[in-house]
């Protein structure tokens, strides 16, 4: 048991912190997310004669001040998951009494009676690859919602432009609307001024030939269409906009993509991860930044549950509840996991997978799994392959594979 434990209850830009000493609390004060305040703790903490531990629940942005003072200063700490502080605390009373002081407290006394594991810090890498995936995934998200806009403000400005590009969501093709979002701004130039527009408009070195034949389906496409507004309505206007924006969300995403994979080359689970048929460059990125360090897992069903597919089971008396996944654990990772498996039953015919054999054995008799639950099952036997894989430092390999399971 540690001499001395020092407590906060974390709250934006400050905490409450308690000082106690074999269970009994010997200081109560507040903290100031500052310099000075941090200095002043660290003073305080050097005076203490005795081991000092300090422990404080996650709480997103607001608590990582705290994380990195300890981080810096090699302190001892404890960065507790908030709902096993709640399981722990609600049997020290029966009363309901919620107050910053009172957390802190009840905190303190948790740490006096159960063992928690101290936490390790982190690879500064990892965090940089996990911020990196936090910002690709927000862009990701910005864009699908905007392009329902873009679609919207198509319909209405100039239906049928679509059929001129093989998909609107690259940078050639808003290049292209963002400059005639209408189509009367077209029809009142020639062939030969769209042609050269284009041909300036993409990286691509097309021959003059091709640029022609883009120009001409472009004019077709304006000839045919009967837009719902005129050429100087203000949604042409906001047609440009989207456009414009649109391009911007997709060059920051290939910019942040390219940042990740440069940066993956450092880890030695990227070419691991990339071994595995159906899982790209950059799904070992994401991988990697969502999933973390794996030695820090005793073993695989910590993965599970950290990623949030363990099993929740429900039985009271002669009831007997459908099982499901908790769904506790990382969102993102369990995101990224789910589109990995998708992908491997998609491609499954350019490489042989155990992982896609795996999910038509749960599909067939006597399993009869629907699409989701094998396909959870199928994350379950990525995790478990992955965590194989890292722990004995070696790439995928089918053959080895299909001789074990003989």
């Amino acid at each position: 048991m540690v001499d001395y434990i020092y407590a906060f209850d974390v709250s934006k830009g400050k905490a409450t912190q308690v000082l106690y000493k074999n269970n009994k609390c010997i200081e109560e004060s507040d903290l100031e997310f500052t310099r000075k305040g941090f200095e002043a703790l660290l003073q305080d903490i050097q005076r203490i004669p005795g081991q000092v531990t300090l422990a404080f629940e996650t709480t997103g942005i607001y608590s990582k001040p705290l994380e990195r003072f300890c981080q810096e200063n090699h302190l001892t700490y404890h960065n507790l998951n908030p709902l096993e502080v709640y399981n722990r605390t609600n049997g020290l009373t029966l009363r309901r009494n919620k107050t910053d002081p009172a957390d802190a407290h009840k905190l303190a006394q948790i740490m006096s009676i159960f063992n928690f594991q101290p936490s390790v810090m982190k690879d500064p890498l990892y965090e940089e690859m996990k911020r990196m995936n936090a910002c690709y995934l927000e862009i990701q998200e910005a864009i699908d919602r905007l392009y329902v806009k873009f679609l919207e403000a198509i319909y209405l400005c100039f239906p049928g432009i679509e059929q001129a590009f093989s998909q609107l969501k690259n940078c050639f093709a808003l290049t292209i609307i963002e400059k005639y979002p209408h189509p009367d701004y077209v029809l009142k130039v020639s062939r030969t001024v769209i042609k050269n527009f284009i041909k300036k408009s993409t990286a691509k070195n097309i021959s003059k030939q091709r640029a022609f034949q883009k120009a001409d389906q472009i004019i077709e496409c304006a000839v045919d269409a009967y837009p719902s507004v005129s050429k100087d309505s203000f949604y042409c206007q906001v047609l440009s906009f989207y456009a414009t924006q649109l391009k911007n969300l997709l060059n920051q995403k290939c910019s942040i993509q390219d940042k990740m994979i440069t940066l993956s080359s450092q880890f030695d689970e990227f070419p691991i991860y990339s071994s595995v048929p159906g899982i790209g460059e950059l799904s070992a990125c994401q991988l990697i930044a969502e999933l973390g360090d794996l030695s820090r897992f005793k073993n695989h069903k910590q993965l599970n549950a950290y990623v949030g597919i363990d099993i929740r089971r429900y039985q009271s008396g002669k009831y007997t509840g459908q099982d499901h996944i908790n769904k506790r654990g990382n969102r993102k990772a369990r995101k990224i996991l789910y589109v990995i498996i998708t992908n491997m039953i998609r491609a499954q015919r350019h490489a042989p997978n155990h992982i896609v054999e795996y999910y038509y054995t749960k599909k067939q008799p006597p399993f009869n799994k629907c699409h989701k639950v094998a396909v959870i099952a199928c994350m379950n036997k990525l995790l478990k392959c992955l965590y194989a894989l890292f722990n004995h430092h070696t790439k995928y390999d089918y053959e080895l594979n299909a001789s074990h399971r003989k």
